[in-house]
């Protein structure tokens, strides 16, 4: 077990610092180029920083105790890791739904859309999605962490994780089990019915352009997000949907996947297939030749 630690550190070690710096260059790179000062690049800025504190409240800990013999963390440091994990995983949600919204006005109502997206409602959607993300943690979060625990409190997994902690409680978990699930079902698969209905009605949109290539060029735009917003709710519902499915090694291996491989990979996917983005990366190497 020691040795599989010890291959596994390099690697979360890497894939830590790959979403710290590709999240980190993406929102430098959108704030230093003003053709990029528009609500979709500000949602996208924002959706980054959630991702580097989403990482940050897991991965620093993980690869602290992949180097110790003992691995043991206080109560208070297993809930403050949870709240922080659960409060940005849901501020997530929200801020998807609000991407989805704004695709939405892009598509849907072009001629409007500078007068519907204006910057103060953006950052209204933005405090909005991280306000949505701390009451919910909060919600289920405190009366999970106030059940009786007497011990073995060992946790089987790499970060304190509610259904585990759960798991290890002496009283009956049933109540807050239930309040995991709601809390799942209500936010973030509500969430996920908005982003739902929001493709509903860009499906409808695009089925209007005329031209092909119009058409290609609108679901361009939503190509990005749909991909982030499938690799993200495809994990993270798959595994609190199943509240009393804890311990199995597949929930496990979901359960990292969506807060430390998804946001590494958020900032590709948003970058690669960009038009925008390759024109300004274009532009910064001519500036670059112009210099030298």
């Amino acid at each position: 077990e020691k040795e599989l630690q010890l291959i596994l550190f390099p690697v979360f070690l890497g894939i830590y610092l790959m979403t710290l710096i590709w999240n980190l260059g993406l929102i430098i790179f959108i704030k230093i180029n003003s053709n990029l000062h528009t609500p979709m690049y500000l949602f996208l800025s924002s959706l980054s920083f959630i991702d580097i504190c989403y990482s940050s409240s897991i991965s620093p800990r993980m690869l602290s105790d992949f180097l110790r013999d003992e691995k043991t963390i206080s109560f208070m440091a297993c809930a403050t890791q949870y709240f922080v994990t659960a409060w940005m995983g849901m501020a997530e949600c929200c801020l998807l739904a609000a991407m989805a919204y704004d695709r939405y006005v892009a598509i849907g109502s072009p001629l409007q859309y500078s007068a519907i997206m204006v910057p103060g409602r953006c950052w209204k959607m933005i405090a909005g999605a991280c306000a949505s993300g701390f009451l919910s943690s909060l919600i289920h979060v405190v009366p999970c962490f106030h059940l009786s625990y007497c011990g073995p409190n060992i946790i089987q997994h790499f970060f304190c994780d509610i259904p585990q902690i759960i798991s290890l409680s002496c009283s009956n978990p049933f109540i807050c089990q239930m309040i995991v699930f709601l809390a799942a079902f209500f936010c973030g698969f509500g969430f996920f019915l908005f982003i739902l209905l929001s493709y509903g009605f860009i499906a409808a949109s695009i089925l209007k352009i005329s031209s092909v290539k119009g058409s290609a060029k609108a679901f361009n735009t939503c190509a990005s997000h749909l991909a982030a917003v499938t690799l993200y709710y495809g994990t993270a519902l798959s595994v609190y949907m199943h509240p009393g499915s804890g311990h199995s090694m597949k929930h496990k291996v979901l359960s990292i996947f969506y807060p430390i491989f998804v946001p590494m990979l958020n900032p590709l996917i948003y970058s690669l297939r960009n038009k925008d983005i390759k024109e300004a990366l274009k532009r910064v190497r001519k500036r670059k030749h112009i210099y030298l």
